[in-house]
């Protein structure tokens, strides 16, 4: 029999396959920013099931019907952010590209809740292989996709040479602004920062 697995009530029109459970897209939303909250408040080693239900205002059977575990409710949200990526630039330069990378990046890991929850993650792959390599997967098709494609761009136009390393390339435009943000956590850069910033680094990449 098709049941609704968050709340009781009438059966929706259309029908799931039987025995399937009716998974109510809200309470999943709210599932999950309850674990970036709980990410940010307890780390990953302290969090738990119960504690991100309680937070989401469920029971836990609405948690474990969409995951087996804390692993991968985790793993899984790890890997919709790297599917969502950042905006590609298309500013028609390499600095201005640059510079409106680095401003998203900038807002996204002054975030209080990306402040708390990177370091953590990062601890944990050191620990743990599969968080180790949703977080792998979840840079290269994120930021490390968006670099590629502002590379390849501006080689196009002829701002830098075809055939340059790319590995090195994306290096230098996202080294600087992460071992500021993310290693160092200093402080919130003065407002020219990041105009110099994507200048140094269009200078260092068409010396490559």
């Amino acid at each position: 029999m098709t049941t609704n697995a968050d709340v009781p009530g009438p059966r929706p029109r259309r029908r799931a396959p039987a025995g399937a459970a009716v998974l109510r897209e809200d309470v999943t939303e709210a599932i999950r920013a309850a674990v970036f909250e709980e990410l940010a408040a307890v780390g990953y080693a302290r969090m738990s099931i119960e504690g991100i239900a309680r937070r989401a205002g469920v029971g836990k059977t609405a948690v474990y019907r969409r995951w087996r575990s804390k692993l991968h409710l985790v793993l899984d949200l790890v890997s919709a952010v790297a599917v969502q990526g950042l905006p590609a630039p298309d500013t028609g330069s390499l600095e201005g590209d640059l510079r409106l990378l680095y401003e998203v990046t900038s807002r996204a890991l002054r975030h209080p809740v990306a402040g708390q929850i990177i370091p953590d993650l990062q601890a944990e792959a050191a620990r743990n292989p599969e968080i180790a390599e949703a977080l792998q997967k979840a840079l290269r098709e994120g930021q490390q996709g968006v670099a590629s494609g502002i590379v390849s761009a501006a080689a196009a136009r002829g701002e830098l040479r075809e055939g340059l390393d790319q590995e090195l390339a994306l290096d230098l435009i996202s080294g600087p602004l992460y071992w500021r943000s993310v290693v160092v956590r200093g402080p919130r850069p003065p407002k020219d920062y990041l105009e110099s910033l994507a200048r140094a680094t269009a200078g260092a990449l068409r010396a490559l």
